[in-house]
């Protein structure tokens, strides 16, 4: 495909058509610096016209002489509005956010506390005012990245009760304390919460849930390891947890042992979620980068 100039107008891209293609091949040969999913975002969210008309279908044929025109979007003047929070993806099914630590996912006790679910129903009510979102899982408050919304209940209770077939993939990246000698392991066991809100671990089934973590060494030095973790299945505070059974808690996680707080928040990011789509059934991996003070510290 010939490369197409591309002529910025106030507020939107314009690309000329100089040979036979169809729109979603066409747009990702131009807009190479951006991802694949945030391209279907961008014409799942009406953002694209040919020659002057609103597209939204992949696979629309275009025709040399044409021109094709990227608004600087409705939904990019919403998302300008979020706090705490970016937009990773989004279709008419579900919305996929990167989440930064100190936000919380959903309001517990307060109502009126700002949550990531709180910003995205705001976001999707700018657009439509009948529009809901549903959370289908969660990131704990000081853990940053992916998090999965879906915009109808029918779509939630499809995640929900198919999870583990759904959900193909899920890696966080972890700063821990200390060089973790082990190149790579496995860590099995039955977790139980307590009243007081804290997991524990234990070796044997004790009526708790099992939770297996796979973890891989990125790097380290004397005082930290950066760490790749596979959540195989997924409890409440499973890494945080396990990373103190072997001895080497998360960062800034005084909850489940840690002493030191380098980088003033909890070393835990959600850095990788590959999905079915629960729709089109596609297979979709939503990343989000390893926030450079987890690199620093490891180096």
């Amino acid at each position: 495909m010939h490369k197409n100039q591309r002529k910025r107008r106030e507020g939107s891209f314009l690309f000329s058509v100089n040979e036979e293609a169809e729109l979603l091949p066409f747009l990702l040969e131009n807009m190479k610096k951006n991802s694949r999913n945030s391209i279907k975002s961008i014409l799942t969210r009406g953002q694209v016209s040919v020659d002057g008309q609103t597209v939204t279908k992949h696979n629309h044929p275009l025709l040399p002489g044409q021109k094709v025109e990227i608004l600087a979007n409705k939904a990019a003047l919403n998302e300008s509005k979020l706090t705490g929070l970016s937009i990773i993806y989004e279709d008419d099914s579900i919305i996929v956010i990167d989440k930064e630590a100190s936000l919380l996912s959903m309001a517990a006790k307060d109502k009126n506390e700002r949550t990531a679910f709180s910003e995205v129903s705001a976001y999707v009510k700018r657009q439509d005012p009948r529009q809901r979102v549903f959370i289908v899982h969660r990131l704990d408050r000081d853990t940053s990245g992916v998090l999965l919304l879906a915009k109808s209940e029918q779509v939630k209770m499809t995640l929900q009760d198919h999870w583990d077939e759904m959900v193909k993939e899920r890696i966080y990246t972890a700063l821990v304390e200390g060089n973790v000698r082990k190149e790579s392991g496995t860590i099995k066991s039955w977790l139980k919460e307590t009243r007081t809100f804290k997991v524990y671990s234990n070796p044997t089934d004790n009526g708790g849930q099992l939770a297996i973590t796979h973890y891989r060494k990125i790097r380290s030095n004397r005082q930290y390891s950066l760490l790749e973790v596979m959540l195989e299945t997924g409890r409440k505070n499973q890494i945080r947890v396990h990373m103190e059974e072997i001895g080497h808690p998360v960062v800034g996680d005084k909850k489940y042992g840690s002493t030191v707080n380098p980088i003033k928040r909890l070393g835990l990011h959600a850095t990788a979620l590959t999905i079915v789509h629960p729709v089109t059934k596609e297979v979709m991996k939503f990343e989000s980068a390893i926030p450079s003070s987890f690199i620093n510290k490891s180096l």
